[in-house]
């Protein structure tokens, strides 16, 4: 198959799907390796395809409208234990979780969308951790690390933020 029609159709799998797609299932269902579609992504996100990579498989999204949500970085620090629970301080004081940013002394920063809506996606999330041998990001730097959290108000992040820190979560 041509790379425009397969890139074409790769879309259209996307836009019909209301779950993410591993780059595997994306692979089989488009008769091509894994590296190819990992290959196809990063060309329509050059051409401003809006394709998110999250812990789950790949998303298409249309951007909100601007000032729906308000968004905060909030500098966190805990061990592998409690990363269930710091997710779900802030799901369930109604933030959304978009990303975890580390800051890497060789390799600079690393950020991951993870799009955590609810405490199932955080259980998913955790599940995914617990039975890969590979770790959390988190572990790259004693812990410390960084969430975009999204929500529908201010008044919510305050909240989110004084949960955190009674929590002893925020550095």
């Amino acid at each position: 198959m041509e790379g425009e029609k397969r890139r074409e159709q790769l879309i259209v799998l996307l836009e019909r799907s209301s779950q993410p797609i591993s780059g595997t299932d994306l692979a089989k269902r488009l008769g091509v390796s894994r590296q190819v579609i990992v290959q196809d992504i990063a060309l329509l996100r050059a051409t401003n395809k809006n394709i998110l990579s999250t812990n789950k498989g790949y998303v298409l999204y249309a951007p909100e409208p601007k000032n729906r949500y308000v968004k905060r970085s909030f500098a966190v620090s805990h061990t592998k234990d409690q990363i269930r629970d710091e997710l779900y301080t802030i799901v369930d004081y109604g933030g959304r979780v978009l990303d975890v940013v580390v800051a890497h002394d060789i390799y600079g920063q690393i950020m991951v969308d993870l799009i955590l809506n609810n405490r199932l996606d955080v259980d998913e999330f955790v599940e995914r951790i617990e039975k890969s041998k590979s770790r959390p990001l988190n572990v790259l730097t004693d812990g410390e690390h960084w969430h975009t959290v999204e929500a529908e108000s201010e008044r919510a992040l305050e909240k989110i933020e004084e949960k955190l820190k009674e929590k002893g979560y925020l550095r």
